[in-house]
């Protein structure tokens, strides 16, 4: 099955990633165009819902928030984000984050 929100890169992996903030939760509600489909329960403003994505995505993935990074899209719900980890593929994040 292609993965076309996950992808691999020497080292890291890369995640398309589509937020809805304000949410009375934060889930995965599935893939939607290429992307991962995120409900954020945070404001869209100074940052929070990245800060939450950050946090979400780290607690979920098990790896620390210093190993994501927004790459693209921060003022914006389509996000890229990379994740720094020698031992996530894209199959297992997809498993973990689609469970």
């Amino acid at each position: 099955m292609s993965r076309v929100w996950c992808s691999a890169l020497p080292g890291a992996l890369r995640l398309a990633v589509q937020i809805t903030p304000n949410a009375k939760k934060t889930e995965v509600i599935g893939v939607l165009d290429d992307a991962l489909k995120l409900r954020l329960q945070a404001q869209p403003i100074e940052g929070k819902a990245n800060e939450a994505l950050i946090k979400y995505l780290s607690g979920e993935l098990g790896v620390p928030k210093s190993a994501l990074t927004i790459t693209h899209g921060l003022t914006s719900k389509r996000k890229l984000v990379e994740v720094v980890s020698a031992t996530l593929t894209p199959e297992q994040a997809a498993q973990i984050l689609l469970k």
